[in-house]
């Protein structure tokens, strides 16, 4: 039963979401001068994916463990809830990579240098956009097997 994972799933996203939103929110302002303005609006746009991101998949969360599955917390927004996010992070995650980690060596930097972490916001942010697609299969998956159940005679 795929929809059985969505809760975990969900828990996932919503912690990686934590911890891209606090390292995005240190960058964002820790930043004041930097050569392009262009820098700082990827920052905050992965900023704006890192609160989407926690404020919803915490929301389904509590809505999956609470029972209270209402019109919100439903399969079918949360696919276009996931669809939505899974383009965010991958536009987010995409014009990082183009415009600031693009050639990045990381080798013989200190665990805690400028590069590791600016590649570490790159890293959650495509892990961010797997999690997505991979709890988006499992509901297709589960809406899948159980319409084939529901059809399924009773006496085979």
């Amino acid at each position: 039963m795929a929809l059985g994972y969505h809760p975990f799933l969900f828990t996932l996203i919503a912690l990686l979401a934590a911890a891209e939103l606090g390292l995005s929110a240190y960058w964002v302002n820790r930043v004041q001068d930097e050569p392009s303005s262009r820098f700082k609006s990827l920052l905050i746009f992965i900023l704006f994916d890192s609160v989407w991101t926690l404020l919803f998949a915490g929301a389904y969360v509590f809505w999956i463990i609470d029972g209270a599955l209402h019109g919100l917390a439903s399969i079918g927004s949360s696919g276009v809830w996931l669809v939505i996010t899974t383009i965010l992070w991958g536009v987010a995650a995409g014009l990082w990579r183009d415009d600031v980690v693009k050639d990045a060596d990381c080798d013989g930097t200190p665990a805690l240098s400028i590069c590791r972490q600016f590649v570490g916001l790159e890293a959650i942010a495509w892990t961010e956009m797997g999690l997505c697609i991979l709890t988006l299969l499992a509901a297709v998956f589960w809406v899948r097997s159980s319409r084939r159940d529901y059809r399924r005679p009773y006496y085979v």
